[in-house]
């Protein structure tokens, strides 16, 4: 293993589209939605701990999660458990173990991905992770990792690529578009020229700082002007002062989007970013009837093309139902149709609003 090569794991969002199972106090990714047998983030954390030295894995998360972190990643070192004093969006995320890793070793070859999302190929998601940072050590590039579609998805941004490769399997990149509309989706993937994007970066960390200099000046300051306090005692007030300063922008919109240097690596190694209910539902092994259920007392009459997640200590039976999502916890049943889950974010802001935080 390699001893520049580091991996942030950002484990700060919230997963409101997975309510009621994904809640503030413990959101999706510190959850077994799919019934593996482990959580999300250690799903993450062990893939990375394959190939990336242990010493060198980071998670990125808000200080409320920092004991989940440490009950569920036994291996991490308190001092790899980073927390934001708030929800900023990934461009302060990623400034802030950018810059953290660069007072302690120059050289270091980062890659940044969320701790939430399924990979089912580890063994080519290692291939390809290991491509980009060969890439990156001795190319001042921002590399993103783009999915080969496989249908016309509209919960997803979408990448643009150059026809010609600039080195084996990596692009330069032409566009990035937000979530288009179906008839656009399916433009794009036609073409063959547009990719998924994962959200997962990879890069030395004194290129994404010079990108930050030039494209986010502002958040670049704050960071400098404190970056003799990381790696000391002195870090967690120096974060605490450099936050409030910071825009709430994303590195796509902040970064990726304006450089010049970005690149991408078509890959396929059995991606989900898990979400949705419907994108748990694609991954989840269906019965005859096409019904994907969690849980160990579920009965179905009748129903079909359902995703049914429930407590392993109650029964339920479903009849007659189609393409819904019926999501039962402690204190929530969700009944929702399929077609309607993008709004579930929308139905939890109802929820706020007529009942407060209590079942949030």
């Amino acid at each position: 293993m390699n001893k520049h090569h580091y991996v942030a794991i950002m484990a700060g969002g919230i997963g409101s589209r997975f309510w009621p199972m994904s809640r503030t106090g413990c959101p999706k990714q510190f959850l077994d939605i799919l019934n593996t047998g482990k959580t999300l983030i250690q799903s993450t954390y062990d893939r990375f701990a394959r190939f990336i030295p242990r010493e060198n894995i980071y998670v990125v998360t808000a200080e409320s999660y920092r004991e989940l972190v440490q009950t569920q990643l036994k291996d991490i070192p308190a001092d790899n458990i980073l927390c934001e004093p708030s929800r900023k969006n990934t461009a302060p995320c990623i400034a802030y173990i950018s810059y953290k890793l660069n007072q302690k070793d120059p050289e270091a070859n980062l890659i940044c991905a969320p701790a939430d999302h399924l990979i089912t190929d580890e063994e080519a998601f290692r291939k390809i992770c290991l491509e980009a940072l060969n890439f990156t050590s001795h190319i001042k590039a921002l590399v993103t990792l783009g999915i080969k579609p496989t249908n016309p998805n509209t919960g997803y941004g979408y990448i643009q690529f150059e026809p010609y490769s600039v080195s084996d399997n990596v692009f330069k990149v032409k566009t990035f578009t937000e979530k288009p509309d179906r008839d656009l989706a399916m433009t794009f993937v036609a073409s063959g020229d547009f990719l998924w994007n994962a959200g997962i970066f990879v890069w030395q960390v004194k290129n994404i700082i010079t990108a930050f200099e030039k494209l986010l000046p502002e958040m670049n300051e704050v960071f400098d002007s404190e970056k003799t306090a990381f790696n000391t005692a002195h870090e967690k007030e120096a974060i605490e002062r450099i936050y409030p300063q910071c825009v709430n922008i994303s590195i796509d919109y902040g970064v990726m989007e304006k450089a010049e240097n970005v690149y991408v690596i078509p890959s396929s190694f059995g991606w989900s970013d898990l979400g949705t209910w419907a994108s748990a539902y694609e991954t989840l092994e269906k019965d005859y009837l096409e019904n994907a259920v969690a849980g160990d007392h579920v009965m179905v009459i009748d129903a079909m093309r359902n995703m049914v997640h429930a407590e392993n200590d109650k029964l339920i039976l479903l009849q007659g139902l189609e393409d819904f999502i019926i999501v039962d916890t402690k204190d929530v049943l969700l009944i929702c149709k399929k077609d309607k889950e993008q709004d579930i974010k929308e139905y939890v802001a109802e929820v706020k609003r007529n009942k407060g935080d209590k079942f949030l």
